[in-house]
């Protein structure tokens, strides 16, 4: 089996990096995980990517004077040079432009803690708080040129409990993401989830929520 070449972007302590990291260690996953980059050097995530002997990377953006562009070129060469077939943004704390959008379409995927299209943005948790909603959870997606939009490939729920806080819902949302997460790069990996025009095919089962068509 041909395993897709893939890097895993972060911004912080990477805890979907390393969900993504375990998955990928069992010989018959997909997606072999090739190059941990990140925007910040004192990335937490970096620290343990290394400690797995996987590449890293830092491309810092506060070296390119606010042109995001010119930050994405960068990132997009070290990816490049690494051969890389797919990205995994995992925490990666940049709003993206259509130049690396566009330089990765449909080979892109990101994870989102809430049931999107509901909450996009920052500070989900306390969002569904506030609107009294009964299901929270996460979203894997495509990367589209729209934050936190795209095809969705995979999402989780949990239920929201009336005692929650943001910090007990986000727990188990993030128990959730390391669940989902890995089943979605190897739905994308296996080519099972794709993006034909502007929809996903999959080959999946039923609990592959979202924009789907179905085989």
């Amino acid at each position: 089996m041909s395993r897709k070449k893939t890097a895993v972007l972060i911004s912080g302590r990477g805890t979907n990096m390393g969900a993504l990291i375990s998955a990928a260690m069992a010989p018959d996953y997909p997606a072999e995980i090739a190059l941990v980059l990140s925007n910040r050097p004192d990335a937490k995530g970096l620290e343990r990517a290394a400690e797995f002997g996987i590449q890293t990377a830092v491309v810092d953006h506060t070296g390119f004077s606010g042109d995001r562009e010119a930050f994405e070129r960068e990132v997009d060469a070290v990816l490049k040079a690494h051969k890389i077939e797919l990205v995994a943004l995992a925490g990666f704390m940049r709003i993206l432009t259509p130049f690396l959008v566009n330089a990765w379409a449909n080979r892109m995927i990101n994870i989102h803690p809430a049931l999107l299209p509901s909450f996009k943005g920052l500070a989900t948790h306390e969002r569904a708080l506030e609107e009294g909603v009964k299901l929270h959870g996460a979203t894997v997606h495509f990367v589209s040129a729209e934050m936190d939009d795209g095809p969705v490939i995979i999402q989780g729920a949990v239920p929201v409990l009336d005692q929650d806080t943001p910090e007990t819902l986000g727990a188990r949302v993030l128990d959730v993401e390391h669940k989902i997460y890995p089943k979605a790069l190897a739905l994308v990996a296996s080519g099972k989830a794709k993006v034909t025009g502007a929809r996903v095919t999959s080959g999946g089962a039923d609990e592959y929520a979202g924009d789907l068509v179905w085989p």
